[in-house]
Protein backbone atom coordinates (compact mmCIF):
# COMPACT_ATOMS: atom_id res chain seq x y z
CA UNK A 1 0.00 0.00 0.00
CA UNK A 2 1.01 3.52 -1.25
CA UNK A 3 2.56 6.05 1.84
CA UNK A 4 1.17 9.59 -0.26
CA UNK A 5 2.46 12.98 0.93
CA UNK A 6 1.33 16.21 -0.97
CA UNK A 7 1.54 19.70 -0.99
CA UNK A 8 -1.37 22.56 -0.74
CA UNK A 9 -1.03 25.58 -2.09
CA UNK A 10 -2.34 27.60 -5.64
CA UNK A 11 -0.88 27.61 -8.76
CA UNK A 12 2.09 25.33 -7.83
CA UNK A 13 3.18 23.28 -10.46
CA UNK A 14 6.86 25.27 -10.08
CA UNK A 15 6.89 24.08 -6.62
CA UNK A 16 10.00 22.87 -5.05
CA UNK A 17 8.60 19.91 -3.12
CA UNK A 18 7.17 17.63 -5.05
CA UNK A 19 10.28 17.51 -7.49
CA UNK A 20 12.67 17.25 -3.96
CA UNK A 21 10.21 14.69 -2.32
CA UNK A 22 10.14 12.42 -5.14
CA UNK A 23 13.79 12.81 -6.33
CA UNK A 24 14.57 11.63 -2.27
CA UNK A 25 11.87 8.33 -3.01
CA UNK A 26 13.79 7.41 -5.62
CA UNK A 27 17.22 8.31 -4.10
CA UNK A 28 16.17 6.38 -0.54
CA UNK A 29 14.55 3.63 -2.74
CA UNK A 30 11.72 4.28 -0.87
CA UNK A 31 9.10 2.20 -3.06
CA UNK A 32 5.65 2.55 -1.37
CA UNK A 33 5.90 6.39 -1.18
CA UNK A 34 4.31 9.36 -3.50
CA UNK A 35 3.83 12.92 -3.62
CA UNK A 36 1.55 14.86 -5.65
CA UNK A 37 0.53 18.58 -5.67
CA UNK A 38 -2.96 19.54 -4.84
CA UNK A 39 -3.81 23.05 -6.25
CA UNK A 40 -6.73 24.49 -4.76
CA UNK A 41 -8.72 27.14 -6.37
CA UNK A 42 -9.96 28.13 -2.41
CA UNK A 43 -9.12 26.74 0.67
CA UNK A 44 -13.11 25.19 0.87
CA UNK A 45 -11.48 22.45 -1.02
CA UNK A 46 -9.20 21.10 1.03
CA UNK A 47 -11.61 18.55 3.39
CA UNK A 48 -12.09 17.16 -0.13
CA UNK A 49 -8.55 16.21 -0.72
CA UNK A 50 -8.44 14.19 2.55
CA UNK A 51 -11.76 12.43 1.81
CA UNK A 52 -10.50 11.14 -1.63
CA UNK A 53 -6.76 10.15 -0.50
CA UNK A 54 -7.11 7.96 2.59
CA UNK A 55 -3.94 6.77 2.61
CA UNK A 56 -2.34 10.46 2.93
CA UNK A 57 -0.19 10.71 5.58
CA UNK A 58 1.69 14.41 5.62
CA UNK A 59 1.22 17.39 3.62
CA UNK A 60 3.07 20.60 3.22
CA UNK A 61 1.41 24.28 2.31
CA UNK A 62 1.91 26.74 1.06
CA UNK A 63 1.19 30.52 -0.83
CA UNK A 64 -1.66 31.46 -0.14
CA UNK A 65 -2.83 28.98 2.58
CA UNK A 66 -0.70 29.25 5.40
CA UNK A 67 -2.90 30.71 7.81
CA UNK A 68 -6.57 29.43 5.91
CA UNK A 69 -5.67 26.39 6.74
CA UNK A 70 -6.00 26.63 10.51
CA UNK A 71 -9.34 26.34 10.96
CA UNK A 72 -9.06 23.19 8.83
CA UNK A 73 -6.71 21.06 11.14
CA UNK A 74 -7.90 19.47 14.75
CA UNK A 75 -4.53 20.33 16.48
CA UNK A 76 -1.73 22.67 16.00
CA UNK A 77 1.73 22.26 17.75
CA UNK A 78 2.63 25.20 19.88
CA UNK A 79 5.05 27.05 18.27
CA UNK A 80 3.19 27.02 15.30
CA UNK A 81 0.13 28.50 17.27
CA UNK A 82 2.71 31.52 18.14
CA UNK A 83 3.42 31.77 14.74
CA UNK A 84 -0.08 31.84 13.19
CA UNK A 85 0.84 29.86 10.13
CA UNK A 86 1.32 26.30 9.25
CA UNK A 87 2.90 24.71 6.50
CA UNK A 88 3.20 21.26 7.61
CA UNK A 89 0.66 18.66 8.29
CA UNK A 90 0.85 15.58 9.99
CA UNK A 91 -1.89 12.85 9.98
CA UNK A 92 -2.03 11.16 13.49
CA UNK A 93 -2.19 7.70 13.98
CA UNK A 94 -5.79 8.05 15.20
CA UNK A 95 -6.33 10.20 11.77
CA UNK A 96 -6.49 14.02 13.47
CA UNK A 97 -4.68 16.46 11.35
CA UNK A 98 -1.72 18.28 13.45
CA UNK A 99 -0.60 21.35 11.91
CA UNK A 100 3.36 22.66 12.40
CA UNK A 101 5.81 25.41 10.82
CA UNK A 102 9.07 24.29 9.94
CA UNK A 103 9.70 27.57 7.97
CA UNK A 104 10.79 28.89 10.85
CA UNK A 105 13.55 26.02 11.48
CA UNK A 106 14.61 25.83 8.00
CA UNK A 107 15.06 29.96 8.33
CA UNK A 108 16.72 29.66 11.37
CA UNK A 109 19.15 27.19 10.83
CA UNK A 110 19.94 28.53 7.16
CA UNK A 111 21.01 31.81 8.37
CA UNK A 112 22.63 31.14 10.93
CA UNK A 113 26.15 30.60 9.67
CA UNK A 114 25.79 34.17 7.87
CA UNK A 115 24.79 35.91 10.97
CA UNK A 116 27.45 38.76 12.35
CA UNK A 117 28.31 41.06 15.21
CA UNK A 118 26.65 43.73 13.60
CA UNK A 119 23.61 41.59 12.27
CA UNK A 120 21.10 42.40 15.31
CA UNK A 121 18.02 44.06 13.49
CA UNK A 122 16.11 42.70 10.75
CA UNK A 123 14.10 44.33 8.37
CA UNK A 124 10.94 41.70 6.97
CA UNK A 125 9.54 42.69 3.39
CA UNK A 126 6.08 41.49 3.29
CA UNK A 127 3.25 40.48 6.52
CA UNK A 128 2.23 36.90 5.32
CA UNK A 129 2.22 34.10 6.89
CA UNK A 130 6.00 33.25 5.72
CA UNK A 131 6.96 36.50 7.41
CA UNK A 132 5.64 35.68 10.51
CA UNK A 133 7.61 32.45 10.52
CA UNK A 134 10.43 34.64 9.90
CA UNK A 135 9.62 36.61 12.49
CA UNK A 136 9.26 33.69 15.10
CA UNK A 137 12.44 32.39 13.62
CA UNK A 138 14.75 36.20 14.48
CA UNK A 139 12.37 35.95 17.86
CA UNK A 140 14.66 32.44 18.87
CA UNK A 141 17.55 34.43 17.64
CA UNK A 142 17.70 37.42 19.76
CA UNK A 143 17.33 39.35 16.61
CA UNK A 144 15.44 42.80 16.94
CA UNK A 145 12.57 43.12 13.80
CA UNK A 146 10.20 45.04 11.90
CA UNK A 147 8.08 44.51 9.00
CA UNK A 148 7.72 46.48 5.61
CA UNK A 149 4.95 46.42 3.23
CA UNK A 150 2.91 48.61 0.80
CA UNK A 151 0.84 50.56 3.33
CA UNK A 152 1.90 51.71 6.78
CA UNK A 153 0.21 49.88 9.39
CA UNK A 154 0.92 49.60 13.44
CA UNK A 155 2.93 46.79 13.20
CA UNK A 156 4.63 48.17 9.55
CA UNK A 157 6.27 50.19 7.56
CA UNK A 158 5.55 51.94 4.07
CA UNK A 159 7.88 50.72 1.72
CA UNK A 160 7.84 54.15 0.28
CA UNK A 161 9.34 55.75 3.51
CA UNK A 162 12.05 52.81 3.20
CA UNK A 163 15.56 55.22 3.24
CA UNK A 164 19.07 55.39 4.10
CA UNK A 165 18.74 55.85 7.87
CA UNK A 166 16.02 52.25 7.50
CA UNK A 167 19.26 50.67 6.20
CA UNK A 168 21.63 52.27 8.78
CA UNK A 169 19.37 50.60 11.41
CA UNK A 170 18.46 47.21 9.74
CA UNK A 171 21.29 45.21 8.79
CA UNK A 172 19.42 42.58 7.28
CA UNK A 173 16.69 43.02 5.34
CA UNK A 174 14.53 40.01 4.14
CA UNK A 175 12.55 39.51 1.41
CA UNK A 176 9.15 37.34 2.48
CA UNK A 177 7.48 38.46 -0.37
CA UNK A 178 6.38 36.50 -3.95
CA UNK A 179 7.81 39.57 -5.68
CA UNK A 180 10.05 37.87 -8.19
CA UNK A 181 9.39 34.21 -8.13
CA UNK A 182 9.14 32.13 -11.71
CA UNK A 183 7.65 33.46 -14.22
CA UNK A 184 7.48 36.94 -13.14
CA UNK A 185 11.40 37.25 -12.61
CA UNK A 186 10.94 40.86 -13.58
CA UNK A 187 9.54 41.92 -10.01
CA UNK A 188 11.02 42.64 -7.15
CA UNK A 189 10.29 44.59 -3.65
CA UNK A 190 9.64 48.81 -3.82
CA UNK A 191 12.70 49.57 -1.66
CA UNK A 192 15.74 51.45 -2.56
CA UNK A 193 18.84 49.22 -3.51
CA UNK A 194 21.51 51.80 -3.59
CA UNK A 195 21.60 51.78 0.41
CA UNK A 196 23.13 48.55 0.43
CA UNK A 197 26.17 48.26 1.59
CA UNK A 198 29.00 45.25 2.56
CA UNK A 199 27.32 45.00 6.23
CA UNK A 200 24.61 44.07 4.93
CA UNK A 201 23.03 40.96 4.78
CA UNK A 202 20.39 40.06 1.89
CA UNK A 203 17.98 37.12 2.27
CA UNK A 204 14.91 36.11 -0.21
CA UNK A 205 12.94 32.95 0.50
CA UNK A 206 12.54 32.54 -2.96
CA UNK A 207 14.48 29.94 -4.71
CA UNK A 208 13.37 29.97 -8.31
CA UNK A 209 15.47 31.91 -10.21
CA UNK A 210 18.56 31.09 -8.22
CA UNK A 211 19.12 35.12 -7.69
CA UNK A 212 16.36 37.15 -7.99
CA UNK A 213 16.30 40.94 -8.69
CA UNK A 214 16.37 41.61 -5.30
CA UNK A 215 19.14 39.49 -4.33
CA UNK A 216 21.48 40.59 -7.70
CA UNK A 217 20.84 44.25 -6.41
CA UNK A 218 22.13 43.87 -3.14
CA UNK A 219 25.15 41.88 -4.04
CA UNK A 220 25.77 44.65 -6.63
CA UNK A 221 26.01 46.95 -3.42
CA UNK A 222 28.40 44.38 -1.98
CA UNK A 223 25.76 42.88 0.89
CA UNK A 224 26.10 39.26 1.70
CA UNK A 225 23.16 37.32 0.10
CA UNK A 226 21.15 34.05 0.63
CA UNK A 227 18.25 32.40 -1.29
CA UNK A 228 15.75 30.24 0.52
CA UNK A 229 16.61 26.75 -1.52
CA UNK A 230 18.63 25.63 1.80
CA UNK A 231 15.62 26.89 3.69
CA UNK A 232 13.04 24.89 2.25
CA UNK A 233 15.63 21.75 2.00
CA UNK A 234 15.99 21.91 5.89
CA UNK A 235 12.12 22.47 6.56
CA UNK A 236 11.07 19.53 4.09
CA UNK A 237 13.58 17.04 6.21
CA UNK A 238 12.07 18.70 9.12
CA UNK A 239 8.77 17.59 7.89
CA UNK A 240 9.62 13.92 7.08
CA UNK A 241 10.62 13.33 10.62
CA UNK A 242 7.29 14.82 11.73
CA UNK A 243 5.48 12.86 9.41
CA UNK A 244 7.05 9.48 10.12
CA UNK A 245 7.31 9.75 14.03
CA UNK A 246 4.03 8.43 15.67
CA UNK A 247 1.69 9.25 13.13
CA UNK A 248 -0.80 7.19 10.41
CA UNK A 249 2.05 6.65 8.18
CA UNK A 250 3.56 4.43 10.63
CA UNK A 251 0.00 2.35 10.60
CA UNK A 252 0.46 2.30 6.48
CA UNK A 253 3.37 1.09 6.73
CA UNK A 254 3.07 -1.71 9.35
CA UNK A 255 0.16 -3.08 7.21
CA UNK A 256 2.04 -2.82 4.19
CA UNK A 257 1.98 -6.40 1.79
CA UNK A 258 6.02 -4.78 0.84
CA UNK A 259 7.18 -4.70 4.59
CA UNK A 260 5.82 -8.23 5.37
CA UNK A 261 7.51 -10.13 1.94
Amino acid sequence: MSRLFGLIGKNISYSFSKKYFTEKFEKEKLTDCEYENFDLIRIAQFPKIRRENPTICGMNVTIPYKEKIIPYLDKIHPKAEKIGAVNCIKITKKGKLKGYNTDYYGFKKSIQPLLQSHHQKALILGTGGAAKAIAFALDELGILYTFASRSKTENSLDYRFINATTFDNFKIIINCTPLGTHPTIEEYPPIPFDFFTSEHLAYDLIYNPEETIFLKQARLKGAITKNGLEMLQIQAEKGWKIWNKNSFCNKIESDSPLKKM
